[in-house]
């Protein structure tokens, strides 16, 4: 497996710290509001690379976190005369049903950062004493000027941002640039530390979490939305390599943005689309068929027609992967099936190159391609057709798309008998009732 590494800004071969062991940490929401769609690309993204090494033979352990204190949700709890954890639970399994509406499978572990407050503030008091943090009155603040190698991920220079830095009205930091890890707080959710009765700035939870969860300092991937690569992501690796002399991550993999009809999604121009409405409208499949269908790191541009032709495009997907299990479960088919070595291989050498989705969809349709071909032949090669619908079914599997196909009773196979039957006796009355039936079944 092939990744582009940013920080490097090379694909590079993935090489497990663990042999036959990937550890993975994708930096999860701020539980304050539903998922809207932009949300939703990190999820297909990183569940479709978790089962592409899962493919490839790997145990993979897939960590994402939920940011469950924060000045939007202690603002919503307020607004709705509620408390915060009342907030942070519903929209937990708002995110929770999206992954299920997507096919996306649930993170093995999803940490809170209420529930790793301890080790937060442990965290921070040792970059403190370390001299890479400092307090400030009540609130603490990493020292960027610590780290001679900060930018390093975002490519920039500490100068050039200095420069570009804009002016703050709070003077108690010794650089523009350094960042908050603890602020004291009068309002909402709060906790008691060496500095002031508050709260942790946000690029110190994922730090901690993925030493907590992994037991170590450095992990396979670490990955997240483009917009996280600086300041968050950058912040991360600060901290970690002041205190640790790691970048937390061999491999940081981001993936591309969102744009709706051209322009970039955000609250101010009113185009924000959620996900469960768009699950809701096309469909789980339709929708995770759209983000596959391009590049992970490039820019995804939706509008109706998108969707509308990854509509079009699983139902030719689907069609023929009903048509090869009806005919198999008619022959009452009993027999084991292989994948179709130059098939899937074209597939997986797609999957392991930068996880190149666009050329394995197109190993896909040609799957589909021999398939059709196959299912309609006059006398059916039983074994090939069940190698062919094994090879799809396990591509499928990897992008995440499922389909629910019909399985077919006794009454059903006799059904159908029924209507070649007729139509074979030219009893066309008996034929187009037959075939309603199957037709209404799903069978046709």
């Amino acid at each position: 497996m092939k990744l582009f590494n940013s920080r490097t800004s090379t694909i590079e071969e993935l090489q497990p710290l663990e042999p036959g062991k990937v550890s993975m940490y994708v930096c999860g929401p701020t539980v304050y509001n539903y998922p809207h769609i932009g949300n939703a690309r990190p999820i297909v993204v990183f569940d479709t690379l978790k089962k592409a090494l899962e493919a490839q033979g790997y145990e993979v352990t897939y960590v994402s976190n939920y940011t469950d204190v924060d000045d939007k949700i202690i603002q919503a709890a307020l607004e709705q005369n509620t408390d915060e954890k009342t907030i942070t639970d519903a929209f937990i399994e708002a995110y929770a049903q999206t992954r299920r509406d997507l096919n996306a499978d649930q993170p093995d572990v999803s940490p809170r950062v209420t529930e790793t407050m301890d080790e937060i503030i442990r965290f921070i008091d040792e970059l403190v004493k370390s001299g890479a943090a400092y307090q400030a009155g009540d609130d603490v603040y990493y020292r960027v000027s610590s780290d001679p190698m900060y930018g390093e991920l975002s490519h920039q220079k500490p100068e050039d941002l200095e420069v570009g830095a804009r002016i703050e009205e709070n003077t108690t930091k010794e650089n523009p640039l350094d960042f908050t890890l603890w602020k004291k707080t009068a309002q909402g959710i709060q906790w008691e530390s060496p500095w002031s009765k508050g709260r942790p700035g946000w690029h110190t939870e994922c730090v901690v979490m993925i030493q907590n969860v992994f037991g170590k300092n450095l992990i396979d991937i670490h990955g997240g939305g483009m917009d996280l690569k600086f300041p968050h992501h950058e912040n991360e690796i600060a901290q970690c390599r002041s205190l640790h002399d790691t970048p937390l991550a061999n491999m940081w993999v981001h993936n591309g943005m969102i744009n709706i009809d051209g322009l970039k999604m955000s609250k101010s121009l009113g185009n924000v689309w959620w996900a469960k409405d768009l699950i809701q409208k096309f469909g789980g499949n339709v929708v995770r068929w759209v983000m596959i269908t391009t590049h992970y790191r490039a820019p995804l541009n939706l509008n109706e027609e998108a969707f509308d032709a990854a509509a079009r495009e699983l139902e030719k997907i689907r069609t023929a992967m009903k048509q090869a299990s009806v005919a198999l479960q008619l022959a009452d088919w009993t027999g084991s099936a292989v994948r179709v070595p130059e098939l899937w291989d074209a597939f997986m050498t797609a999957m392991d190159d930068d996880l190149n989705t666009p050329n394995a969809t197109a190993a896909v349709f040609e799957t589909v391609k021999k398939l059709n071909q196959a299912a309609r032949t006059r006398t059916l090669d039983l074994q090939q057709l069940a190698d062919l619908e094994k090879t799809l079914e396990d591509m499928l599997y990897v992008l995440g798309i499922r389909f629910d196909l019909p399985r077919l009773s006794d009454q059903d196979k006799a059904l159908w008998h029924q209507w070649k039957d007729a139509v074979k006796a030219r009893d066309f009355e008996t034929a187009d009732t037959c075939r309603a039936t199957l037709q209404a079944r799903d069978i046709l």
